[in-house]
């Protein structure tokens, strides 16, 4: 237990991941208002909106008017998703409220890659070297290497970390080519694939080949293993992980209709304290939030604490 981090940072991907897959348009009021309340909660970096083709992603064709809404926090990164020039295009109209970084983004399998961006993996990169210039010519700093569907893909199965570690190599030889120095390493298990021997084994071959960058887990709970993976990226000394308030959400190109999205920010902040490990969130304050997530979705959310809740009443009356 000696590699246990002593904090853990949480990135809050529910407002931005969870509301692009409802089935039915949520009112931009209730998403500034799930922004804020999240804000309020001790979480220090939340993924607001996504600027996006509202013919793709119908769920985000009212992304400036959220980000003009929300009621920026001391203290708090709020951040966005693009894609393409465009995209990036839009986010800098709001530079003052949005902190800005660029992403290479790869896949550990090529079938997902067509399906999600519609692309081989050869195109992936020659898109990823485009997209680096466009952020270098806007001045926004490209900080990030992501690795999505980085355990296993609904497409084509398994996929080894050699495999993973190859798309990985990749992206890290675009960014040595030009020039961007990358802080984190982002591994995603996209489609719900990992288990934890899994994420020792990926973690571990990613510190062996690249010591530098800090590695980020972002863990989809499709088939249940995703707080069991975050246990065991926990033990590996892994500080900084993506998750969704009542686990909101799901990719929307995972051919898995249904599934849970990311891991629920709640019980990723439970298990990091029942551990000992501070996340600096007001975990009462935050299962209010997942109420509220539910409540604007208007269907029940997969968060199990968000049911049970946590155990501090249960102790200062033991």
């Amino acid at each position: 237990m000696s590699d246990l981090p002593t904090t853990v940072d949480i990135t809050e991907e529910g407002p931005r991941e969870g509301f692009q897959i409802e089935p039915g348009p949520v009112p931009t009021a209730d998403k500034i208002a799930l922004i804020d309340a999240l804000a309020q909660t001790g979480l220090r970096r939340i993924q607001a909106a996504s600027f996006v083709s509202p013919r793709i992603v119908p769920g985000w064709a009212d992304a400036e008017a959220v980000v003009a809404g929300f009621t920026p926090r001391p203290g708090v990164e709020y951040t966005a998703l693009w894609f393409n020039a465009a995209g990036l295009a839009r986010a800098q109209g709001f530079a003052g409220r949005l902190t800005l970084a660029g992403s290479i983004t790869v896949t550990g399998s090529e079938a997902f890659t067509r399906k999600n961006l519609n692309r081989s993996q050869a195109e992936q990169l020659e898109a990823q070297r485009r997209n680096v210039a466009v952020h270098q010519a806007a001045g926004v700093a490209v900080t990030r290497v992501s690795v999505q569907a980085a355990f296993g893909c609904n497409y084509s199965g398994a996929v080894p970390a050699t495999q993973a570690l190859a798309a990985l190599s990749d992206a890290m030889v675009i960014a040595a080519e030009t020039g961007c120095t990358i802080q984190k390493i982002s591994l995603a298990d996209s489609m719900g694939w990992a288990n934890p021997l899994q994420i020792e084994r990926l973690v571990g071959a990613v510190r062996t080949r690249f010591p530098g960058p800090a590695v980020s887990l972002h863990l989809h709970d499709t088939r249940g293993l995703g707080i069991a993976c975050a246990a065991a990226g926990l033990r590996l000394g892994v500080a900084q992980f993506d998750a969704a308030v009542a686990g909101l959400g799901g990719c929307p190109f995972a051919g898995h209709p249904g599934a849970p999205g990311n891991i629920a920010t709640e019980e990723l902040v439970f298990l990091c304290e029942e551990m000992g490990i501070e996340t600096g969130v007001d975990l009462e304050a935050l299962i209010g939030a997942a109420a509220m997530a539910e409540r604007i979705v208007g269907h029940r959310l997969p968060s199990n604490l968000l049911r049970g809740g946590g155990l501090a009443a249960f102790r200062r009356t033991a």
